[in-house]
């Protein structure tokens, strides 16, 4: 990365330069031991005679084979495999009525923020695209202390209680006498678990659907799942949930793009989120809440203290606030995206809890399992995770600890210090929490209010299309099909058959279960198309388009679709079978960036072919270029072929379309977003079709 680039206003921020005093740079360094020692030789270690036994006295030996025995911290539990990134928030306008959060209030202000998206199930040896809920973790360095806005691609959550944390991830993960499946829920304990806790439908629905699999990280939503409080500096509080909505759009991968890439590049979704950034491509996501007054807390047909259920945006809108831009990587990935520490409970003036019963217990876990990963209760003095003002209280010692406090007192009250550190009044920004009336005999029940588990499951089923419905009914038959017991199979078919009749009968057919008979009682009609994916933003921004090449190709047809790519800020990619440089019939050079055996159609939202005979019956003779091109059709992707690209087209063997054929005037044929040209100089009008195409992101028709 250049200079310049990186001389961004997040450079300036406290938080950079507090990483900055910590960051070193080994380049042109003589090498020394932990204890600043010179080191003379670091490939030999200290023997008696050349071929003589190691002698322990060797002190540089023993340090690096110790540092190194103890190198690794216990990964989490969950959420183990992640990536993360530098950026800044900025509010759009002072949101003072709802709030007092200083972060919140002035639009000049660039806040700081570290985030680290993750998958939850898997190692972190697993791979990035397997199905499942995503993690989208902010934590905001404000000048109040930190706030980590702990989120998920998914607005609601398996369970209810946090009782039920530990069963639900135990279920979920490998199982425990041969450690098998890694990264998945298509397995018996997680399905017994369903079945046995039906509170799950809902998210199931939605793990279930495209969102499972989604094209980025850049391309996800995040969301807080709980209800949480915004109070103002009078006092008054109002419900507001959390949204992240990405600049780019949601969008997804299909299932079959998923797997495969799980095994050609297992790093997919960290790899886009780093190359983005470092290409200046800088992840955008707007800030949007939905507000709810207190005095309508029981005005749903839902209770809002449920996680299991959403808030539909067509009842109460998103508000845009504010937005998040990533524009850094890190510079170590241990010693920020794996020693980062975000807790649920990290808040600051202004924000609150609700008694969401998920919430209140995450708010011990997510401090408790820190102590043992991090190794004590001084986590928050690793650099990544101290606050931009150093924390003034009487904690002292522990593991790890790097403070040096001065003075006699580590207690309160005191008078040796004239009792200092004191608390703040909340005149002067002190924490005071909202003075919400509680009272209730002690008791292990559910809330009445929480014993529909099928309602929203059907809305959500009737909000989406009728492609997406049959990507639900496919995820459900690998999901459910790999299911060993046909007794917990057909427990899935009952239970899904409370959520939508139609829905039951396709996962019997699919998994071997006795179709059930229609639920009695009321059809539920209502539907919430905000949670389809089809509503979203469409743009080409950041689009990644292969083009395939051979000596001999028509520069002027690879030229023209370059130019108009990059103008639309999408990133052209030259696939060849061999890298080198590539020498086109008019005599022109260009670069190969990737060949057929380290690329495939599966890593690029499109494919373009040129003309130019002699690199098209290359490809031709070759055949990867065929099966690249059908395996983009199939995965539903624009492609393109220009003049004897075309050619490729015909023999590679996809069906069903309409090609522009070399009689017919020169203008774009348009056939299920395959787009064609023969005879054409001027592909001004061909590429614009191309690109209009791309922002569909897929073409649905080709499955239907």
């Amino acid at each position: 990365m250049s200079d310049e680039k990186r001389k961004h206003p997040k450079a300036e921020s406290k938080k950079k330069q507090q990483l900055e005093d910590v960051t070193i740079d080994h380049t042109g360094k003589k090498m020394t031991t932990n204890q600043g020692i010179r080191v003379t030789n670091d490939d030999d270690s200290l023997k008696a005679g050349t071929r003589g036994p190691t002698i322990m006295e060797d002190f540089h030996f023993r340090e690096k084979m110790t540092h190194f025995d103890h190198e690794r911290i216990p990964e989490r539990v969950v959420h183990a495999r992640g990536t993360a990134a530098h950026g800044y928030f900025q509010v759009y306008e002072p949101l003072t009525e709802l709030t007092k959060a200083s972060f919140l209030q002035d639009p000049t202000v660039k806040t700081p923020v570290f985030v680290r998206f993750s998958t939850v199930v898997g190692s972190r040896g697993s791979a990035d695209t397997v199905r499942d809920v995503r993690g989208f973790a902010t934590k905001f360095y404000t000048e109040e202390g930190n706030y980590d806005l702990v989120a998920n691609n998914i607005p609601i959550f398996f369970i209810q209680d946090a009782i039920k944390f530990p069963d639900v991830v135990h279920a979920i993960k490998p199982e425990p006498h041969n450690e098998i499946p890694q990264a998945s829920a298509a397995h018996d304990t997680f399905w017994d678990f369903v079945v046995n806790n039906t509170e799950t439908a809902h998210m199931i629905m939605w793990l279930l659907s495209d969102r499972g699999i989604p094209r980025s990280f850049r391309m996800m939503e995040g969301f807080g799942v709980h209800t949480f409080r915004f109070v103002n500096d009078r006092g008054k509080a109002t419900f507001v949930k959390f949204h992240w909505k990405p600049v780019l759009g949601t969008h997804a991968l299909v299932w079959d793009e998923a797997q495969k890439l799980a095994g050609k590049d297992p790093d997919y979704h960290r790899r886009d989120l780093w190359n983005a950034i470092e290409m200046g491509d800088y992840p955008e996501y707007e800030l949007g809440i939905q507000i709810l007054e207190e005095e309508n807390e029981f005005a749903l047909d839902f209770d809002i203290l449920d996680p299991t259920k959403f808030w539909p945006e067509e009842q109460i809108p998103v508000k845009y606030v504010g937005k998040l831009t990533l524009t850094e990587n890190v510079d170590n990935f241990f010693a920020e995206t794996e020693q980062s520490a975000f807790h649920v409970g990290n808040i600051v003036p202004g924000i609150d809890f609700t008694n969401d019963p998920l919430l209140q217990g995450r708010l011990f876990s997510y401090l408790d399992t820190q102590l043992i990963r991090l190794g004590g209760p001084n986590f928050h003095e690793i650099p990544i995770n101290r606050p931009i003002k150093p924390p003034v209280n009487n904690q002292r010692d522990g593991f790890h600890r790097t403070t040096i406090n001065r003075g006699v007192t580590s207690y309160s009250v005191n008078s040796l210090q004239g009792n200092y550190p004191r608390p703040s009044s909340e005149k002067e920004g002190g924490y005071a929490h909202y003075a919400e009336k509680v009272e209730g005999k002690k008791i292990r029940e559910r809330s009445p209010s929480f014993h529909d588990h099928y309602s929203q499951a059907t809305v959500f089923w009737n909000s989406m299309s009728p492609i997406e419905k049959k990507h639900i009914i496919k995820a459900f038959h690998f999901e459910v099909g790999n299911v060993e017991s046909e007794e917990i199979r057909q427990q899935v078919v009952d239970m899904f058959n409370h959520v939508d009749h139609t829905l039951a009968k396709e996962i019997a057919a699919g998994v071997g279960a006795k179709p059930p008979s229609a639920p009695a009682g009321p059809k539920i009609t209502a539907s919430s198309p905000a949670v389809s994916l089809l509503t979203t933003n469409y743009t080409v921004k950041s689009r990644k388009v292969a083009i395939l090449l051979e000596d001999g190709f028509n520069f002027h047809d690879y030229s023209q679709m370059v130019n108009e790519l990059k103008g639309a800020g999408i990133h052209p990619e030259v696939i060849s079978h061999h890298l080198g440089t590539l020498t086109s019939k008019e005599g022109k050079k260009v670069q190969v960036d990737k060949t057929f055996a380290t690329s495939e159609s599966v890593m690029f939202d499109a494919v373009f072919v040129p003309g130019g005979a002699k690199s098209v019956n290359k490809l031709i003779a070759k055949d990867k270029a065929n099966y690249f091109l059908k395996e983009a059709f199939d995965h539903a992707k624009t492609i393109g072929a220009s003049n004897e690209g075309v050619d490729l087209l015909a023999d590679s063997g996809i069906r069903g379309i309409a090609i522009a054929g070399s009689e017919h005037h020169p203008t774009p044929v348009e056939s299920m977003g395959v787009i064609t040209i023969q005879n054409a100089m001027n592909l001004s009008n061909f590429t614009q079709t191309f690109i209009k195409a791309m922002k569909k992101h897929r073409h649905w028709v080709r499955e239907a």
